[in-house]
């Protein structure tokens, strides 16, 4: 969890974990992060090395390429393997470019709840 918050960190925008608190979104660009689900590796019957999914959902009110290179420089510079989707959202008249990869589970971080992570100091915004 510390490498994905230290990468989030290098993104340089505002982030929190699956959403801002109602009313307190920053403008865009911002990022909501969530970790909805593991894929782990199993030997001897146990589970040998622990994987989480990541979705990085870069939000921005206009077709921002500048912002996804951003993330994307950022992302290539700490060698995460992504796939990239995209989609309008009408009601919140937004676009949400979404990143989707793995990443090791370190420490026992990554299964707090968004308030755990919010207390926990997991929200990022702009100094």
């Amino acid at each position: 969890m510390d490498r994905l918050l230290s990468i989030l960190n290098n993104i340089g925008v505002p982030y929190a974990y699956d959403h801002f608190a109602e009313g307190e979104a920053p403008d865009p660009p911002f990022l909501c992060y969530l970790l909805p689900e593991s894929d782990n590796f199993s030997a001897d019957g146990k589970v040998y090395h622990k994987f989480t999914e990541v979705r990085l959902e870069l939000y921005t009110d206009f077709k921002d390429p500048e912002a996804e290179q951003n993330v994307e420089d950022v992302l290539d510079a700490a060698g995460i393997f992504y796939n990239k989707s995209e989609t309008w959202i009408d009601s919140e008249k937004l676009y949400e470019v979404l990143y989707a990869f793995e990443m090791p589970t370190e420490g026992d971080s990554a299964g707090k709840t968004g308030n755990e992570m919010k207390e926990a100091g997991n929200v990022y915004k702009e100094k």
